[in-house]
């Protein structure tokens, strides 16, 4: 099965039933977490806010900030994600977590599919026993274009699934 047949099948899960579709199998190798379950996958809805800086040459340049997005289930606001990586439910239960893997989005437009692994928990409840999310079905969010003043910021519309896992 190819990757674009792949996330085809998610997007129409997720299209059909309104809620986001829990991580596809296969996923390819840089973002799949063998030997975990899914306890909760939310759709979310954003920007990815990037901010101009000097790079390495001295020309301006968008440098990624933070993500700002609402994460949705059954059509519900269920939590939020925020810089860290961090993510938060209703529950008062959060995760922050660190890249552990990454494959390129559909188009040059999306952002990476990542596998994240959870390095710090907050408060009791669904997340909390989270060790692995996963970003798969992403849309938008990149940002290209040149930058003219230091210390801009702009913001880039996307959305993705995110995938919560707990190791078995």
């Amino acid at each position: 099965m190819t990757m674009a047949l792949v996330r085809a099948v998610v997007l129409a899960s997720f299209s059909l039933t309104g809620s986001a579709a829990f991580a596809a199998d296969p996923l390819p190798d840089a973002v799949a977490a063998p030997g975990e379950s899914p306890v909760l996958s939310v759709h979310a809805e954003g920007v990815q806010v990037y901010e101009c800086k000097p790079v390495s040459d001295g020309k301006l340049a968008w440098s990624f900030r933070e993500p700002v997005a609402t994460l949705i289930a059954g059509g519900r606001t269920v939590g939020r994600h925020y810089a860290g990586p961090n993510w938060e439910h209703v529950d008062g239960s959060a995760v922050t977590a660190r890249t552990a893997g990454s494959i390129p989005g559909t188009t040059a437009a999306d952002i990476p599919w990542l596998k994240l692994e959870v390095i710090a928990h907050r408060g009791n409840g669904l997340l909390s026993g989270v060790a692995t999310v996963q970003r798969i079905n992403t849309s938008g969010g990149e940002l290209s274009g040149a930058c003219d003043k230091s210390g801009a910021l702009k913001g880039a519309a996307y959305s993705a699934d995110y995938v919560f896992l707990r190791r078995d």
